[in-house]
């Protein structure tokens, strides 16, 4: 029986799953990261992941006692299969489906069934991911009725008993600023600010409110919209 509160954060660097790995540091006694190199257009969020993870273990002492290995995967032949504007330079728009072209085809099953590996060598029990319906892009695989599906396929081909985790599922962005905010304070939310990447184009150069990003992309506007929304409400914590 693996640890029950041992737990694999599937970790890009970005707003929703550094408040992920918070979430997760709160509540469980070891936590490992994972990364995925798929080629993305944005790989500086590649890059960002380890300033943040080195922040957060100054930070918070008490977090960084329970934060173990970070794990970095190479899923670029992955990525090369997508053909869409996550990993390649065209404009953001809707398919023919209805679906955002930053819609990558399998990415968080991919994603999910490689940390289950990962997991499984390491005895990590939890595996917990950033998936949100509230304010998703229209991913279906970002529904928890797919994540269900998942864990239940994954633990029978396994032969585990994994959890799939995923405590944005029902926040909105500014309910994740909320938590952010609730579970480590104004230098949680500093962190996030200056150093977590969530901008689809790749773009640091410029500082807004909300952090850095081109400004334009459905990433930013999603990140600045729930920024401003839990600002002018007077930034409140979930449990408020």
């Amino acid at each position: 029986m693996f640890p029950p509160d041992h737990a694999l954060v599937l970790f890009s660097g970005g707003q929703d799953s550094t408040a992920c790995l918070a979430w997760a540091l709160d509540r469980y006694a070891h936590v490992e990261t994972v990364g995925f190199d798929y080629g993305q257009r944005h790989a500086v969020e590649m890059a960002q992941r380890t300033t943040v993870l080195a922040r957060m273990r100054t930070a918070f002492p008490a977090w960084s006692a329970r934060l173990g290995q970070d794990h970095r995967l190479d899923l670029s032949a992955f990525g090369a299969i997508g053909d869409t504007a996550l990993t390649s330079a065209r404009a953001f728009e809707m398919d023919a489906r209805g679906l955002p072209n930053t819609f990558v085809p399998g990415r968080n099953l991919v994603f999910l069934t490689w940390a289950a590996a990962l997991a499984d060598r390491r005895a990590l029990k939890r595996l917990v991911g950033g998936m949100c319906e509230t304010d998703f892009s229209g991913y279906p695989d970002c529904r928890r009725d797919t994540l269900d599906a998942l864990q239940a396929a994954l633990n029978l081909g396994m032969d585990q008993a994994f959890v799939i985790d995923t405590p944005l599922m029902r926040l909105t962005k500014a309910q994740t600023w909320a938590l952010a905010y609730e579970l480590g304070g104004q230098a949680l939310v500093d962190i996030t600010l200056e150093d977590t990447h969530t901008c689809y184009a790749g773009e640091r150069g410029v500082r807004h409110d909300w952090g850095h990003g081109c400004g334009a992309c459905p990433a930013c506007d999603l990140r600045a919209r729930g920024w401003r929304e839990w600002d002018a409400a007077g930034r409140p914590v979930l449990s408020a």
